[in-house]
């Protein structure tokens, strides 16, 4: 029997785009992938869960990346998704090696891309066939509860998504699901039991159009802001009129992203943002100073500007001028003595698997 080999390619995201905190996802066309191979052929495997996995990319130098099958996230998400139909570990013998071009902690959806293209390594190498991508979206959502960038990365394009409160049974879980897969102190040992499956429908998605003048320049400073400590600045309790403010915004921000031609001020006013980005000015420098002089009338090309998901990454809507935009955003963080890397990106298609 020859191996077996595929590609799973999944786009990083952009959550928020200003008012849309916690709502709206934007995938872009920078791509997590997985190279898998696997050899049904053997019948035992000297790596640990029947699975090799090598690395390349973003954190490599680091040595943040764990190898382990274990302890990896997209291995052991793809593990959640065998328990939970009776397969314990990987097929022998499994080979995964990942190419990560995806910044880690700058809010480009990293976490989220790898939640999803591990679920979709579950899939492929389990023989899952009958895993929709809207069932694939409630195995995500039990591991990663924002459902704008995993929307994104696994649907693609630009999507609003919302969370379906769960029945009584579900909330009273004490631990996810992923806690069967994951090793001490983390999730404790492997006790050997199926996992519970998600509940159905956790989570749903819509997809929104997009202007094909419209590209996405990423400034993507060189430092890293996790998403907890995102979190932990905001506010338990928001003013009303400032939840109004965000409201009367995102009922426009769709519709304004998907007319062609686009109109600057509009999009310019609808990305505006009092629920997040405020309060994490204090956590990424000059992110002030840019919201506030970036707009059309200033810059040619520019349609709006906004923090790209917990930051630090400022994303910055156009149709053109880019290199022009990406230098002034630049010059804020370097009177910082911050160094930054900028990319120009585009709409992406959701999560792909891409056979020879």
């Amino acid at each position: 029997m020859a191996p077996e080999s595929f590609i799973i390619k999944t786009p990083c995201s952009s959550a928020n785009i200003g008012p849309g905190f916690d709502v709206i996802g934007l995938a872009l066309s920078m791509y997590l992938e997985l190279h898998v191979t696997i050899d049904r052929s053997k019948t035992a495997s000297e790596h640990p869960l029947n699975c090799r996995v090598t690395y390349e990319g973003q954190g490599e130098e680091s040595g943040d990346i764990s190898l382990d099958p274990e302890i990896n996230l997209i291995t052991r998400v793809a593990l959640y998704v065998l328990r939970c139909h009776d397969q314990r570990s990987f097929p022998v013998e499994t080979h995964v090696h990942i190419k990560n071009p995806i910044p880690l902690g700058r809010g480009l959806g990293s976490s989220g891309a790898a939640v999803v293209a591990g679920v979709q390594l579950g899939k492929e190498v389990g023989q899952l066939h009958h895993l929709t991508p809207e069932r694939l979206f409630d195995y995500c959502l039990m591991i990663e509860r924002h459902p704008d960038n995993v929307g994104a990365a696994l649907f693609g394009g630009f999507v609003g998504t919302y969370l379906k409160p769960l029945a009584p049974e579900d909330v009273a879980r004490t631990e996810i699901p992923l806690s069967e897969v994951l090793p001490a102190p983390a999730g404790g040992i492997d006790t050997g039991v199926k996992p519970p499956s998600p509940p159905h429908g956790i989570g749903h998605h819509i997809k929104f159009p997009w202007a094909t003048e419209i590209k996405a320049v990423a400034i993507i400073p060189e430092f890293e802001v996790p998403t907890a400590k995102a979190r932990e600045v905001l506010p338990s309790h928001y003013p009303r009129p400032d939840v109004t403010f965000n409201l009367q915004r995102i009922a426009l921000l769709p519709v304004a992203l998907g007319q062609s031609p686009p109109d600057p001020e509009l999009i310019y006013l609808a990305m505006q943002d009092k629920l997040h980005q405020p309060y994490r000015q204090t956590l990424i420098p000059g992110l002030t100073a840019i919201v506030e002089s970036m707009t059309p009338a200033t810059q040619p090309g520019l349609l709006g500007v906004c923090l790209s998901g917990a930051g630090p990454t400022i994303l910055a809507l156009a149709t053109g001028n880019y290199e022009e935009i990406a230098t002034k955003i630049m010059s804020y963080f370097a009177e910082q003595k911050i160094q930054c890397d900028w990319k120009v990106l585009e709409p992406a298609e959701g999560t792909q698997v891409i056979r020879a």
